[in-house]
């Protein structure tokens, strides 16, 4: 089994990849949670693969809720790994997955990470399509490197600029500060169409006939009403305009 988040595809495209090539299933986190389904039972020689984005250097606050939620229950013979996607460091993001992990006395055989498009665009760019198409390129080789890896049940740490717990805790203290709500705006090309709010993990936003309005102060800010608007009428403050939409090429609904 396969677990995931993915706001923008990068992760569901992975998740697909490994699940097809291992024939295996898989479910989005989001799915999962709406389902109320917090208990996972594997079955005997059972892989499962947990695969969640970077943020902040850590954990995405909507995994953490859903892994905070869910009891697994082992079997014979499992094989555990985490695969933490990231566009400049995946920080502490797999040490957390795996004390999670730790915390039901559930060992984590693998880590692993994978370098995408970095869609946190306040900051970032993927305006660039030439260059998300190499990024991506190059994921895919490590993705397939990966399936080999699990296929042969490799255990080990397998991943790239890793950093300490400590540095990671304090970029999550700034990400509670940057998941505040009313850091995102709502310009006057929005046509009330409704796709943030269909889209939205945890429902933070309604559409009503004169406005749109995020009922939460906080939200997960993955940033998806951002990427699937179809107007591009949503901001995040004033530092997301030039930098562009993504999501992965290789998905047409997301999960």
């Amino acid at each position: 089994m396969i677990i995931y988040f993915s706001a923008t595809g990068n992760n569901q495209h992975i998740a697909n990849t490994i699940a097809q090539h291992l024939n295996d299933k898989k479910e989005s986190i989001i799915q999962l949670d709406k389902k109320e389904q917090y208990t996972i039972t594997l079955e005997d020689n059972e892989k499962l693969g947990i695969i969640i984005p970077t943020y902040f250097l850590g954990l995405p606050s909507y995994v953490e809720e859903y892994l905070s939620k869910t009891r697994i229950i082992p079997a014979k013979n499992n094989y555990i790994y985490i695969i933490s996607t990231y566009g400049t460091s995946p920080g502490y993001s797999t040490g957390y997955i795996k004390e999670y992990l730790e915390e039901q006395n559930i060992p984590t055989h693998a880590q692993y990470t994978i370098k995408m498009p970095d869609t946190w665009t306040p900051f970032f760019d993927v305006s660039n399509k030439q260059k998300n198409n190499t990024i991506n390129d190059n994921a895919q080789r490590q993705t397939e490197q990966i399936i080999t890896m699990i296929k042969e049940r490799k255990q080990g740490k397998y991943t790239k600029n890793t950093l300490p717990k400590i540095i990671a805790n304090i970029a999550q203290l700034m990400y509670d500060r940057q998941r505040k709500t009313s850091n995102l705006k709502v310009d006057n090309t929005c046509n009330k169409c409704g796709t943030c709010a269909e889209n939205c993990p945890i429902n933070a936003i309604t559409v009503n006939d004169d406005k749109i309005e995020w009922v939460t102060e906080r939200c997960v800010m993955c940033l998806r009403c951002l990427h699937k608007c179809p107007q591009f009428a949503i901001q995040y403050k004033n530092m997301t305009r030039k930098h562009g939409q993504y999501i992965n090429p290789h998905i047409k609904t997301l999960d």
